[in-house]
């Protein structure tokens, strides 16, 4: 492991949503963050800042909840500025796949305009420190789609096929070009799929599980072969935090969950799990199973090597994907309120109009 940076003041943007708000959480409570954290989120239809009240009411003098969007290149500059931010964690994102296919131009502005206004402001306030750093988070799908046998490492030439994945591969490129050019400090982690708590009901784990609370029908694009690899959130958090803290500057670490299962796989198993957490039979469950028209351009398989965090950061993978489904499901049926909340008003919507009867992706 890598010699720990001394961190004051972290902004972490997107930390209102699902893998950001779980970031703030795990450097208050697991990792024992001693300094700043400022959370910037845009509040959009994913994000709550709800998902931090435990985190307010604990650690309020150090935690700092700013409502803005990354795009305002001034109102970015004048918050690192105030708080001498040392530390960027890029999580905000427009993320969802089947958003991507059906509105491209929010994902270019806030993956691809957001990134470089961070990266601007980082290039105006830090004026060349080398005692700071920008992390972007990116995603697995920056590199395509494989076939059966093969896996992406740091080495993968890129190659996306939605147009989420294509702004996500150019926020990557953007990163790399303005560290090149103008110095700045920067780490980058490509991800496989997460899931866990507080993620947006849009996404496949959570929706499967609320839908078949519901007694909905659990939709599954084209045959359901489409293999994904899944990491519970806290150990990407955890891979996250080890990255800043001790990653090497102008790296890529990919974070992966060594953990390949088929779409239909993951259903059948959530309907075990839910059957075992609710005591309704599982054939009721199974009976709900709905095989759809396939998403456009939908990539195959995704797979990654995280042979690099394991050698330099000592990072692993602690929560096996069958107990983090359990401890996920669990969270959700024990947050009843938290779902109704955010399934209300616009998302509903949204889903009448342009999401009847399709998958969502994990």
């Amino acid at each position: 492991m890598r010699e720990f940076r001394r961190i004051r003041s972290i902004l972490v943007t997107g930390g209102a949503g699902f893998i950001g708000s779980n970031f703030v959480r795990y450097l208050f409570n697991h990792v024992g963050f001693r300094g700043t954290i400022v959370n910037l989120d845009k509040l959009t239809y994913a994000g709550n800042p709800r998902n931090l009240d435990d985190v307010t009411a604990t650690f309020g003098r150090r935690y700092v909840f700013v409502r803005g969007d990354v795009c305002d290149r001034s109102f970015v500059r004048r918050l690192m500025a105030h708080h001498r931010v040392d530390t960027v964690v890029h999580f905000a994102a427009e993320s969802h796949v089947d958003r991507s296919i059906v509105g491209p131009e929010a994902f270019v502005r806030t993956n691809v305009e957001g990134t470089a206004s961070l990266l601007d402001a980082c290039r105006a306030v830090w004026r060349r420190r080398t005692d700071v750093l920008f992390h972007h988070v990116s995603t697995d799908e920056v590199f395509g789609s494989l076939g059966r046998t093969g896996y992406f490492s740091e080495r993968s030439p890129y190659a996306p096929r939605s147009p989420y994945a294509a702004t996500k591969a150019a926020a990557d490129h953007l990163v790399r070009a303005y560290g090149h050019t103008y110095g700045i400090p920067y780490t980058i982690s490509n991800c496989s799929n997460n899931y866990g708590p507080y993620q947006f009901p849009e996404k496949m784990i959570p929706l499967m599980i609320l839908n078949m609370l519901r007694g909905k029908p659990l939709p599954v694009y084209g045959d359901g072969r489409q293999v994904r690899d899944w990491l519970y959130v806290l150990d990407h958090c955890d891979a996250v935090w080890r990255i800043v803290a001790g990653g090497a500057v102008g790296a890529t670490y990919t974070v992966s969950g060594g953990t390949e299962w088929e779409n239909i796989r993951l259903v059948h198993e959530l309907c075990r799990i839910v059957s075992d957490a609710t005591g309704v039979p599982e054939s009721r469950y199974r009976r709900l199973i709905t095989y759809v028209a396939d998403r456009p351009g939908h990539d195959r398989r995704y797979a990654m090597r995280c042979t690099r965090m394991r050698r330099e950061l000592g990072w692993r993978r602690s929560v096996s994907l069958e107990h983090g489904l359990r401890l996920t499901v669990r969270w959700y049926l024990d947050h009843a309120d938290w779902v109704r909340e955010v399934t209300s008003g616009a998302y509903r919507r949204w889903v009448r109009t342009c999401y009847t009867g399709r998958q969502a992706r994990g």
